[in-house]
């Protein structure tokens, strides 16, 4: 439950030191370059613009080569291949892939060669496809669609407008030049759209006869060939058959080279690091003979930095505490359970400097909201179960699903507890079930109440644990203000507000609407009733005194006080907003009853025995990804709108430290 304390390290090498450095600082992962010496005349920068340039090429280069082999020879893969994370790999494969870089490289760039090949003879294939497709209706032509004719006699070749017949188009000849009349029509295919025919006229004829037709519609084609069209149709399929064995030898070429894989991913990310080591390089100072590496790190992972880099090369290494005004990133370090809510936290904002870490408080919060939300026990155990089960099988996982996870496995576990007291299994499924199938109902007992028949009473506590939660934040705002040396802080803004609440709440128990909603009615002795509204009071005008304190002004601090105290509505605003848990927690438990009712319809028998496990695996499928995601999505509202608006403001920035940033592996690093 902690910020991590945060230095600034700085390093000052030999300049040919430098880059077994930076390596060593970008394998080790623990600083953040963040420099503070000026470029001047001592101190300049290379440009490494080009070199990244080159390295990305490649790294790309590669990546598009895993691409291919990913389409034409793609990696089997389970469904839950995303869990895997990257592969731990030796220094020394990942040593010996560099090593043979060129050659890697070289199938890169024959793998991507083949795959432009493939895609351009499919798209000669289909240039030849749509020329045999405009060939088809001239394939009865037996001579070239660019035949001249003979000496006296001219061919004419085109289209009409569809549904002419011949003697519509000796018509329409004659209707614009009765003349002509030595004029032979033959019609080669004719479709819906259009009719595809030879005209025959002589030569000086040619001019007026294609003139009479272009009057009925007549169109040459667009395109013409000096072949025969069934010939050409025959050349055509030919040169699409080379192509597609063409395809098939490249394809198969492809698939050669699955072997070759893992040192794709390996020169891939290989290229990678040494890009962003190069992009880190060109911000170093470097002098003629000495460089200056700075950032931040945190205290506990100075002494590694120290003994790695300091006892191995000739450097100065400073290590000082940050200054007042210096904004550090920020690192929180939480034991196994709390930190897998860590991405909440994120989610909302990091904190900054001297801020309160509420990881470790908010996680108990948290899987106590979401398992009281959720409430059905075998929700909880299958939840809890499969979430165990990943971590076990798959411990390579990315950080942040991991800490996923594994908060949702706690968060089942709190179902678990929850569906148990309130005597959830699948909602009433047992009893439903043992007495349409058996006979008689079979009951297992709650451990507290069942909810879905005392919905007030869980009203209450929920309310309750609401108030202990709102509560939570205001003293963790005190802590805030003693931990800065704000006393009158830590008094006007905590105490009295816990005086004046608390007097609130003492008055309201004995009244009738608590009564109502209770269903119970709550007696104090005078004293206590004395007491308490002697504690409002004593609240309401401290509040109405002290919170507007900075103004000077008699009326302004007054009404800035009054402005406070109106903020009562807010806490009931926020108190009420608990009843949610009553919400969700209710609904996973109707939803569930509704689908055994359902499922329980249909009848008995080995019939009704199977209609009843499909419903009853669909519906509670769906009722538990349901209120799962309902659950998630109002306890984080829960945590963040009325918890952290009472102490918290987050703002801080993550930590990025320079690391081995690698796409498909995990390099294995020999222990510090």
């Amino acid at each position: 439950m902690a910020v991590l304390q945060m230095q600034r390290i700085s390093i000052c090498a030999l300049k040919k030191d430098r880059k077994a450095i930076l390596e060593k600082v970008q394998s080790m992962g623990v600083i953040e370059i963040n420099h503070v010496v000026e470029e001047d005349e001592a101190f300049g920068r290379m440009d490494t613009m080009n070199a990244r340039q080159s390295f990305d090429k490649k790294a790309q280069l590669a990546d598009q080569a895993l691409a291919v082999l990913g389409t034409y020879a793609p990696e089997k893969s389970s469904m839950l291949s995303s869990l895997e994370g990257k592969k731990l790999v030796e220094q020394e494969k990942f040593s010996k892939a560099a090593a043979d870089k060129e050659k890697i490289i070289a199938t890169a760039n024959r793998l991507v060669g083949c795959n432009k090949e493939i895609a351009e003879s499919k798209a000669n294939i289909l240039k030849l496809e749509n020329q045999i497709e405009s060939l088809t209706p001239w394939l009865a032509l037996d001579v070239p669609m660019d035949h001249p004719g003979t000496d006296n006699v001219a061919m004419l070749v085109g289209m009409m407008p569809g549904g002419l017949t011949l003697d519509g188009i000796y018509a329409a000849i004659a209707e614009q030049n009765p003349e002509l009349d030595a004029i032979d029509v033959h019609i080669i295919a004719s479709d819906r759209d259009a009719v595809y025919l030879t005209v025959f006229c002589l030569k000086a004829d040619e001019a007026a006869a294609e003139e009479a037709l272009r009057s009925a519609g007549f169109a040459r084609p667009s395109q013409v060939t000096d072949k025969v069209p069934a010939q050409l149709k025959a050349e055509l399929e030919a040169e699409i058959a080379k192509l597609n064995k063409k395809i098939e030898e490249k394809e198969a070429e492809i698939a050669g080279c699955t072997d070759r894989r893992e040192e794709l991913k390996l020169i891939s990310d290989y290229f990678r690091i040494r890009s962003e080591k190069y992009e880190v390089l060109g911000t170093l100072p470097q002098s003629q003979r000495t460089f200056v590496m700075s950032g931040y790190t945190t205290a506990e992972a100075v002494p590694a930095v120290l003994k790695t880099v300091g006892e191995k090369y000739d450097c100065v290494i400073d290590v000082e505490d940050l200054k007042e005004d210096e904004e550090a990133p920020t690192v929180l370090k939480n034991n196994s359970f709390s930190s897998s809510m860590e991405g909440i936290v994120a989610s909302y904002g990091l904190p900054h400097k001297g801020e309160f870490d509420p990881t470790t408080i908010m996680s108990f919060f948290y899987v106590f909201f979401f398992g009281l939300m959720l409430s059905d026990a075998a929700y909880g155990a299958i939840m809890a179960i499969v979430c165990f089960v990943l971590l076990r099988k798959y411990p390579r996982m990315s950080g942040g699903m991991y800490k996923s996870i594994k908060m949702f496995m706690f968060c089942g576990i709190s179902t678990l507890f929850w569906g148990v007291l309130f005597g959830g299994y699948f909602g009433d499924v047992i009893p439903v079930f043992s007495e349409k199938f058996f006979g008689a109902a079979v009951n297992i007992k709650e451990l507290w109440f069942v909810p879905l028949n005392d919905p007030m009473r869980l009203l209450i506590y929920s309310m309750l644990f609401g108030v202990i939660h709102l509560f939570m934040g205001l003293g963790i705002k005190g802590y805030m203000c003693l931990k800065d040396g704000k006393v009158l802080d830590f008094f006007c803004d905590v105490v009295l507000w816990y005086v004046f609440l608390i007097g609130l709440i003492l008055m309201l128990l004995p009244s009738e609407i608590f009564a109502s909603i209770a269903q119970a009615e709550i007696n104090f002795p005078p004293a206590v009733n004395t007491l308490a509204k002697a504690l409002a009071i004593i609240g309401a005008v401290g509040l109405l005194l002290m919170s507007g304190r900075s103004s000077k002004n008699p009326a302004l601090r007054i009404a800035l006080g009054a402005y406070d105290l109106y903020n009562i509505t807010g806490w009931l605003s926020d108190v009420l907003s608990y009843s949610r848990l009553l919400a969700l927690g209710l609904a996973t438990g109707v939803i569930a009853s509704v689908v055994n009712q359902m499922a329980s319809m249909i009848g008995s028998g080995v019939i009704g025995a199977i209609a009843f496990v499909i419903v009853f695996i669909v519906g509670h499928t769906l009722n538990m990804a349901i209120n799962l995601l309902g659950a998630y999505v109002h306890t984080n509202r829960l945590q963040f709108v009325e918890f952290f608006s009472k102490f918290y403001e987050g703002g801080g920035k993550p930590f990025e430290p320079f690391h081995s940033d690698t796409k498909y592996v995990d390099i294995k690093e020999e222990t510090l």
